[in-house]
């Protein structure tokens, strides 16, 4: 739904399990409903023990080098890469640790610039 290319959403799967191992996506095959085509992944439940709060996400993408666009939106210029849809749905709190389980990915063009 927010990837128009297979190219995108494949390079999402891949930076999520690259940052967030422990909750990587497995890709387990695809499924063909009324001439469109999904994917089928799995992904490790986590039970959250107590309730988000945005501001710590915040923080903690800032001490990794992400800048806030907007909303729940981050840029990581050195990696050119986006994050986004990051609300308290997608980032569960268990024991104090965040544990980011929806995360939408993108390449910008300066993540294929050479240095």
């Amino acid at each position: 739904m927010f990837y128009e290319f297979w190219e995108d959403y494949f390079n999402n799967l891949l930076i999520h399990n690259f940052f967030f191992s422990h909750l990587a996506y497995e890709l387990l095959g695809f499924y063909k409903s009324e001439l469109k085509l999904f994917a089928v992944v799995k992904q490790l439940f986590v039970r959250s023990s107590e309730i988000t709060e945005l501001n710590n996400v915040k923080i903690f993408l800032t001490e990794n080098g992400f800048i806030n666009k907007r909303a729940n939106d981050y840029y990581q210029p050195e990696l050119g890469i986006i994050v986004e849809d990051l609300h308290d749905e997608n980032v569960l709190t268990k024991d104090d640790t965040l544990h980011f389980i929806d995360t939408v990915f993108f390449l910008t063009t300066s993540f294929f610039d050479e240095d």
